[in-house]
């Protein structure tokens, strides 16, 4: 009987149900996708719906973990959460329907995933085995008892899920010839929501998992916060990383683990040392529920290397529980309870029963050997301890001999082993050379300095351990696999502390890099505020040399231009932000000084601008493709970063479409920051309610001859400073070419400035921005004041100083349009005009960019009215509100509340 479909062109198939070829298609050992992650053996079932908007189902297999997750969501025409699901899960093998092999579903899966260059082999099965009653049916089979009712309530209406796990299931018994034990296999079902949607592109570009220029290098956000000392740990890590929580409970209780590990460093230390005994847990839990349909002695000898290595892990749970005395945070309190030692105290009996107590897993190969052969206690039987005895007195024979070969040569001969040979001899060169008897020795073997080889005593006695090695192992097979059927009816609590290990290993890890690199705990809130902030990965590169920057977002600053000469750091600011928020959600603590966040959904990036030669795609085409995606699948609650987008194009054409899509994203409400070179864009678009315009600083001196990058983030566009020029004279262009190119840019120059905008629609523009600034710090005010955080006192002299500047700013505004376009500064609200006032939460200090004394004096200068009280001509505050009215008017907005009392504006 054959479960593959026996057509198929565009993939490998597995044409019966005992043969398993890997020939044309294979997975290669050293192929890794661009997660990074090449581990374990994984079969992913997709499957979809009908219709404009396809309902997609998911199910994936991990036979390495012993793990089976079901998903079920509507997607997009793109397939991006299908698409980041499978990457996610990193399947050697894809399955679907055998009539769908021309869907787009599976093209865009095979596209995107790269299935072919990274080894994933695409299989199409026949329909009949997509059967949602055979799904339930494994879930009652296989899925641990308690879980059982929740999976049923989870998956009623969830067809397509579980007709994938259906036919995944089937494939693995027929096609692969493999099965679980009943009540064994770790099922969950795992909706969309939940998680933060990061597209393929943005893994890559923010080198998440892996770096973008080596591949193998620890430079990537992955790596950088990798500090777990398990495999389980480091395989929860790099999945919370592709899917950070969008649960604010789950974010705040790691933030509360976090906390209470930094400040208890005797507790994460004990922690780290207890849990560096721990072999891979879910691996040998796994091994054990996974029962093979064809045992020989190699899947004899692995069962006692599980069972060796099952009894490391059981010793090595009590450690961790008594680590974890005194804990108060709630996740540490979990993991304790789940390791206390009366959960697995039947498993450990049973072990103690059949294994001896000294025994344990080891990964030197001869030291490995000797385990299996003494694991199992003596007198349990006769026989097996007879071919043990008789296995012990072959290896003393071949340490006499080794000893007789030294004394009669005069060498020193050294023994060594390993699987393939068994034991062998090595000797210097220069001895070997030397010695008259070397053409007795056998499959000699140069290796460094020293040659290798054997002797035809030394096989026959190789052969002997081998055969007494395997009676062994064939005698106490049936002890061995009585304890494993044992052991299966009662591990379920095992599994329920593989997984709080895997967890407590990845706090503990953060917690430990948020130590020794002083990162601080973010708030979640409605702003994104972030007070000298770090890019992670450089700061460990640069970490004597890295400029901390601050950032601020909230509604009325959304849309943020970045602008600057190039290699100003501007890619590195906008990529700080989106990484630190990718670590906020994970749970873990953040390169700053201060920092707040709010939930973000979704995450897009635009920064890469390389050529796609394999698609035959240009830079240009690339970046309207991955554009297209954002602008279709953008919403409010989503952050998103783009990196000079339009310079594969023209420049008129770049300009206008640059400004188009800036438009779209403004209108979207999502968090944006845009950089680019298009001095025209921040122009065009600064005045705009919700855009602000910063840049970073570069000192250009007269001559163009020398530039100093400060890459510190500053308020406005940048201005005229040819640095374009500059940096070609810098990196060596010809003189004659610059001085051609230093013309042409004067005139360009002198052109574009004579083209002034209308100064009073810019003052409309303006007041329109104050007024929607001025409405989100009323409602930030009466947030505070309705959770109990500000102090009355507090509160009622800041919305003092709030009325105050709002007057201010709106007779600047009057006089600059006043004095005509020669006065006007440059475009778009400052950094200071959106932080000098500071957002009331608790009335905390967010970051600010100039101090008081600047603010005061600012407010001074660009008030044209304002005087000091000791030259005696100070404005009546009667005179003031009048003004304040007639401007008001004017906006036909009602805001008559400036002329009470500051407690009463809210």
């Amino acid at each position: 009987m054959s479960i593959v479909s026996g057509n198929t062109t565009r993939t490998t198939g597995r044409p019966t149900v005992n043969s398993r070829p890997r020939n044309a298609r294979s997975r290669s050992k050293t192929a890794a996708t661009s997660t990074g992650n090449s581990d374990g053996e994984t079969v992913c079932a997709i499957s979809e719906s009908r219709g404009i908007s396809p309902i997609v189902g998911l199910s994936f297999v991990n036979l390495s973990t012993s793990e089976a997750v079901l998903c079920q969501f509507t997607d997009t025409q793109t397939y991006a959460r299908t698409c980041l699901k499978i990457k996610v899960f990193s399947p050697s093998e894809i399955l679907y329907m055998s009539n769908a092999a021309d869907s787009k579903l599976v093209s865009i899966v095979t596209e995107n995933l790269e299935v072919y260059d990274n080894g994933i082999l695409m299989t199409d099965i026949d329909r009949k085995y997509w059967s949602e009653g055979s799904g339930h049916d494994y879930v009652q089979h296989l899925a641990f008892p308690d879980d059982v009712e929740s999976l049923k309530l989870s998956l009623t209406g969830n067809y397509f899920a579980t007709c994938c796990f259906s036919a995944v299931m089937k494939y693995v018994e027929m096609g692969m010839g493999k099965t679980f034990a009943p009540q064994t296999l770790r099922t969950r079902f795992e909706p969309s929501e939940g998680s933060m949607m990061i597209d393929l592109a943005t893994i890559a570009s923010l080198e998440l998992i892996q770096n973008c220029e080596k591949s193998k290098s620890r430079d990537s956000l992955f790596g950088i916060l990798n500090q777990t000392l398990t495999p389980m740990g480091a395989r929860f890590l790099r999945t919370n990383v592709l899917q950070p929580s969008t649960d604010v409970e789950k974010i705040t209780k790691r933030q509360d683990a976090l906390a209470e590990l930094t400040t208890k460093e005797y507790m994460l230390s004990a922690i780290r040392e207890a849990v560096k005994s721990f072999v891979d847990t879910d691996r040998v839990l796994a091994a054990l529920v996974v029962i093979s349909t064809k045992p020989d002695i190699q899947h004899m000898e692995q069962s006692v290397n599980q069972v060796l290595m099952l009894k490391t892990f059981v010793d090595s749970i009590k450690p961790i529980w008594q680590a974890l005395a005194g804990c108060s945070s709630e996740d540490l309190q979990i993991i304790r309870q789940l390791c206390d030692p009366d959960n697995y105290t039947e498993v450990e009996a049973l072990i103690q029963t059949t294994l001896n107590e000294d025994v344990h897993y080891s990964t030197t190969a001869t030291d490995l050997r000797n385990q299996r052969v003494y694991a199992i206690r003596a007198g349990v039987n006769r026989f097996l301890d007879v071919c043990r005895q008789t296995y012990k007195e072959i290896n003393n024979d071949v340490f006499q001999m080794v000893q007789q070969l030294n004394d009669e040569n005069e060498l020193d001969i050294q023994l060594k082993f390993d699987v393939p040979r068994q034991y062998y001899l090595r000797l210097p060169v220069a001895d070997f050379e030397a010695n008259p008897h070397r053409d007795s020795f056998i499959n000699t073997y140069r290796k460094g300095k020293f040659m290798e080889f054997q002797t035809l005593e030394l096989l026959k006695m190789n052969h002997k351990i081998k055969d007494a090695h395997s009676d062994v192992i064939n005698l106490g097979d049936h002890a061995i696999q009585q304890l494993m059927d044992q052991v299966r009816s009662k591990i379920h609590p095992l599994f329920k502390i593989s997984e709080g290990v895997a967890l407590l290993d990845m706090l503990a890890g953060l917690a430990h890099m948020a130590v020794t690199s002083d990162y601080i705990r973010p708030e979640v809130t409605g702003t994104l505020a972030i007070q000298a902030g770090r890019h992670p990965i450089r700061e460990q590169i640069y970490a004597d040399r890295f400029v901390p920057n601050d950032v601020y977002a909230t509604q009325q600053n959304r849309f943020q231009i970045i602008t600057g000469c190039n290699m100003s750091g501007k890619s590195t600011y906008i990529r700080t932000i989106a990484l630190q928020a990718v670590m906020a959600q994970i749970g873990s603590f953040v390169p700053a000084t201060y920092a707040s966040f709010p939930v973000t959904r979704q995450l897009f990036a635009r920064v890469s601008t390389d050529d796609s030669i394999e698609a035959d795609v240009s830079t240009f085409a690339a970046e309207m493709r991955e554009t297209a995606f954002i602008l279709r699948n953008v919403s409010p609650q989503s952050l998103v970063i783009i990196d000079e987008l339009g310079r594969g194009t023209s420049t008129t054409d770049g300009l206008a479409i640059a400004v188009a899509i800036a438009e779209a994203l403004i209108d979207s409400k999502a968090l944006v920051w845009f950089v680019t070179h298009f001095r025209d864009l921040a122009r065009i678009l600064g005045e705009r309610a919700g855009v602000v315009n910063l840049h970073l600083a570069a000192d250009i001196s007269t001559d163009l001859a020398k530039m100093t990058m400060r890459y510190k983030i500053a308020e406005g566009y940048e201005e005229e400073k040819f640095y374009g020029l500059a940096l070609a004279k810098v990196v060596g262009l010809p003189g004659p070419v610059i001085d051609v190119a230093e013309g042409v840019s004067k005139v360009l120059h002198e052109r574009n400035e004579a083209q002034k905008r209308n100064p009073e629609a810019t003052a409309e523009a303006r007041r329109r921005k104050v007024l929607l600034n001025l409405r989100e710090q009323l409602v930030q005010a009466r947030d505070s004041c309705r959770s109990g955080d500000a102090e009355p006192d507090e509160l009622r002299a800041w919305l003092k100083r709030l009325q105050v500047e709002f007057q201010v700013r709106m007779r600047a505004i009057d006089a600059e349009a006043r004095a005509g376009p020669l006065s006007q500064s440059r475009s778009g609200v400052s950094v200071s005009e959106m932080q000098e006032t500071t957002p009331v939460s608790g009335l905390r200090e967010l970051p600010l960019f100039v101090n008081e004394a600047q603010q005061e004096q600012s407010f001074n200068a660009a008030d044209p009215l304002h005087t000091d009280a000791t030259d005696g001509s100070h404005t009546e505050a009667g005179d003031e509100d009048e003004d304040l009215m007639e401007y008001i008017k004017h906006e036909q907005v009602n805001l008559s509340y400036v002329k009470q009392e500051p407690m009463d504006l809210l």
